[in-house]
């Protein structure tokens, strides 16, 4: 049996389908049962728990050959992160009561970064992991491709995405959300023993550039990417309702600084499958 946090995302509900589809039997870990009720009907056991609660984890871990654990995101920590805190002690005692076979967390790219950012709050989780009593893979994935679903409506009506990520002909690593739940299904059946890390990328490294060129193939006109100056940010983001605004803004300076990047060996880095056209071809006709 494997447990599968955040199954009714798209990482944790690809995670699941690839291992349904090997016949492998998985468990749901829901907050609400009632929006899990697709996957039950596929037949994955469905059972409820909260990531901040030891007692229901555990539970829903006891007798898992391997958990996959997908750590909620919070894009407004408070300061020091304590809802993140939270959610890890919580994990941790739940992992080391249940005694899985072995554990999957997701994390992300830059982990390793000494400088605080809105992903430290990944930091802190492969920290508290890392000793465990039985095989972790902190799986590391690049920016979701995905990410740019914010970019469909200024695509399609103005032309112009805003970037973020600069300059803007610069390629990063980016990865579809199918590959990285695909990739973590396949480490669950692995048998290793320890902590490692495990970094993932999609079939090429993608500039804002290229976004908007493939935007522009997919919709049928010009489009172009344009810089949002990084003197604008904060109030910007203030706009939206974020409460403080410096763990996100670093960590756009990280990978516009270069400091987000991955920690090992080029020849390393796992590459998936899935291109970005097929991504931003999904988002744009889940637009219309």
């Amino acid at each position: 049996m494997y447990a599968i946090t955040g199954i009714t995302g798209q990482v944790g509900g690809a995670a699941a389908r690839t291992l349904l589809a090997a016949g492998l039997p998985v468990r749901a870990v829901v907050r609400d049962a009632n929006r899990a009720r697709s996957w039950e009907e596929r037949g994955c056991e469905v059972v409820t728990a909260t990531m901040d609660d030891t007692t229901s984890l555990a539970a829903a871990f006891k007798g898992a050959q391997g958990v996959f654990i997908l750590p909620p995101s919070n894009f407004d920590p408070s300061p020091g992160f304590p809802e993140a805190r939270a959610i890890i002690e919580a994990v941790r005692a739940a992992l080391v009561s249940a005694r899985p076979g072995r554990v999957v967390c997701l994390s992300t790219i830059g982990a390793q970064a000494v400088e605080t950012n809105l992903l430290t709050q990944r930091t802190l989780m492969e920290q508290a992991l890392g000793d465990l009593p039985m095989p972790v893979t902190f799986l590391r994935p690049g920016w979701f491709m995905e990410n740019a679903s914010w970019d469909v409506a200024p695509a399609r009506d103005k032309g112009v995405i805003p970037s973020f990520l600069q300059p803007i002909e610069r390629a990063v690593p980016m990865v579809a959300t199918a590959d990285v739940g695909r990739v973590a299904a396949e480490l669950l059946q692995q048998s290793r023993g320890g902590a490692r890390v495990v970094e993932l990328e999609g079939p090429r490294r993608v500039a804002p550039n290229d976004i908007a060129a493939t935007f522009a193939r997919i919709i049928g006109h010009p489009v172009i990417a344009e810089v949002v100056r990084r003197d604008t940010w904060e109030a910007l983001f203030r706009s939206q309702g974020v409460k403080d605004p410096l763990p996100r803004m670093r960590m756009l300076d990280g990978f516009n600084e270069g400091w987000i990047a991955f920690e090992g060996r080029e020849a390393d880095i796992v590459k998936g499958e899935v291109e970005l056209e097929t991504v931003l071809r999904e988002l744009v006709s889940q637009a219309r």
